[in-house]
């Protein structure tokens, strides 16, 4: 597989990520804003979904472009990040064209984080538009932060705390495809109480630790993990790839990334996740043959499982008594932390 130049999803021509962090909140806002808009579907698999403007990205809807996708904690008050990608969006004249107005179309996916520590009490109006203009503000091209971050600075799994990975891919026709995951999930994505992930078939040079696959699982390590009473749940995400697709071929990519999931969490898709992916293409270079598109399904799923595994690997311990702690405090000796 061919390596890409940062190993981001900015590794894909015609976009840009921005993140939004509040520490003392303990969540915040990831966006990712694209230089035009681009072809766009999803899927969602999780029981307990929350998103903004998730039903246009059906095949059968009408609009087929979206400016931005959006990524934030704080549950359904992080339905309010979306207004403020859209605020920043219409201030540089980007938008779905109606009439003399446009209105920027920005999908968005939350996950629940709001039991995991920080200030919560923010008055009468949650502080997650504001977030989303500052990711907005934020956004850039080349290198952004992984794990605590963003979207991924609430995030929590049943064994280590949870974050924000990103990773990307080469297909062999010269397809760049590259996904961004927050990982909030009722799972796991480590096996049993072991530093291995189950992702670990498919990493790159060492991009969550290297530690590789187990040689044998034990019944322990086949055993279900999942969080407690504390339902603070979902893995959202992108798969976003830089070929031209019809918005049927998007939403065939986004079903494809859903396996990436269930690779690298267990268990998936359960009634307290509200696992959804959200799949674009920004439309630079033309598939030329069938199989070129199914390999681009096949990498979806692989960059999906890789994201996922290096946002566990990544993220950081939130600074609250109590906070979960991360897969390096468990597992890497301290001067490696």
């Amino acid at each position: 597989m061919p390596e890409s130049p940062c190993n981001l999803l900015t590794d894909v021509e015609g976009l840009t990520v921005g993140h939004a962090t509040d520490m003392k909140l303990g969540s915040g806002v990831t966006a990712i804003v694209f230089d035009e808009p681009a072809i766009a579907s999803g899927t969602v698999l999780g029981g307990a979904p929350g998103g903004r403007d998730t039903a246009l990205l059906d095949p059968g809807m009408t609009v087929e472009t979206v400016d931005a996708f959006v990524f934030s904690g704080g549950s359904a008050f992080g339905l309010d990040a979306a207004g403020g990608v859209q605020s920043g969006l219409r201030s540089i004249g980007r938008g779905f064209p109606v009439g003399s107005v446009k209105v920027p179309i920005v999908p968005q996916a939350i996950l629940m984080d709001l039991l995991n520590g920080g200030d919560k009490d923010w008055g009468l109006h949650a502080p997650y538009r504001d977030l989303g203009y500052a990711a907005f503000k934020a956004r850039a091209k080349g290198t952004f932060a992984l794990g605590s971050v963003g979207a991924g600075t609430g995030a929590t799994t049943a064994t280590v705390k949870g974050g924000l990975g990103s990773v990307s891919a080469i297909t062999s026709a010269g397809h760049t495809i590259a996904a961004l995951v927050v990982v909030n999930a009722m799972g796991s994505a480590t096996i049993g109480n072991d530093p291995h992930f189950w992702a670990a078939p498919f990493e790159v040079h060492g991009e969550f630790g290297g530690l590789g696959f187990p040689e044998h699982l034990s019944d322990q390590q086949r055993k279900m993990q999942i969080k407690g009473s504390a339902v603070t749940a979902t893995t959202i995400g992108a798969v976003v790839t830089d070929a031209i697709l019809s918005k049927a071929q998007a939403h065939r990519l986004s079903i494809a990334a859903q396996d990436g999931l269930a690779r690298a969490v267990v268990p998936a898709h359960l009634p307290f996740d509200g696992d959804t992916i959200f799949a674009a293409a920004t439309g630079k270079r033309p598939l030329q043959q069938p199989a070129d598109f199914m390999e681009l399904c096949h990498l979806a799923a692989i960059v999906v499982a890789r994201a996922t595994a290096r946002g566990v690997y990544e993220a950081k311990a939130l600074p609250y008594p109590g906070a979960q702690p991360s897969w390096r405090d468990r597992f890497r000796p301290v001067d490696q932390r």
